[in-house]
């Protein structure tokens, strides 16, 4: 018998947790787990931890794939992150960070970089070609107009997968550095000024405030008349 302790990481974000189902299966070089229930009730920032008992060893682990089940209402999850330790004291580590919804199974591999010459099972692969196949499904373009740059092909965001989507969090942290940014040049005399500037360096002294900021991602979370992309 191999016992591996197994930890499930929710995230720490408003609404991140569920009270769905959520059951995980181990997939190692040498076999797989039967499939076993985490829990049934997820808050944001937990952890959960439990052992998934094996009838052998399953070698080093590859793979797990996070089953989550509904009875009655949905509740989206979103795993942070998932840490397997085998019966040898090896820590495997499997970054998530996706929102889970509906009945669902997702896929995480094993959180060290390879290159596709690196999988050699064939699991791996058949993982690889399923995770690249939908996300060339996930991320269609079309042309906005005649010599525009290409953008996303759907009307809306909200027809984007919530792992797509701009989070909550970063869409509330530009909207915040907006109204900051709006009043540093409503104090600094800005937004009414009246007449021409005396210089280029007068110029620079207000702008030269929000250069370099990172306000990256506008074009996803605000709806604005020109093209995703």
């Amino acid at each position: 018998m191999a016992v591996y302790k197994v930890t499930v990481a929710t995230g720490d974000m408003v609404e991140a947790g569920t009270n769905n189902s959520i059951s995980i299966t181990l997939v190692g070089s040498y076999g797989e787990s039967r499939r076993t229930t985490v829990s049934f009730l997820f808050l944001p920032g937990k952890e959960k931890s439990l052992s998934v008992h094996c009838g052998q060893d399953l070698g080093p682990i590859v793979l797990i794939r996070l089953h989550k089940w509904r009875l009655f209402l949905e509740d989206a999850w979103f795993c942070k992150d998932v840490r397997v330790t085998a019966p040898n004291g090896t820590l495997y580590r499997f970054p998530c960070y996706q929102w889970l919804e509906g009945i669902t199974t997702l896929e995480v591999r094993e959180g060290s970089g390879k290159k596709l010459v690196d999988d050699k099972l064939q699991i791996l692969k058949e993982h690889r070609r399923r995770e690249l196949a939908a996300r060339q499904e996930a991320y269609r373009w079309k042309n906005f107009a005649q010599g525009w740059p290409r953008c996303l092909n759907v009307d809306s965001i909200f027809e984007l997968d919530s792992n797509i989507q701009f989070s909550c969090t970063r869409a509330k942290n530009f909207t915040g550095f907006l109204i900051f940014q709006g009043a540093s040049h409503f104090l600094s005399g800005f937004l009414l000024r009246r007449t021409s500037w005396n210089s280029l360096d007068e110029m620079r002294t207000i702008f030269s405030r929000t250069r370099g900021r990172d306000i990256g991602g506008c074009l996803v979370c605000c709806p604005l008349p020109f093209p995703l992309h």
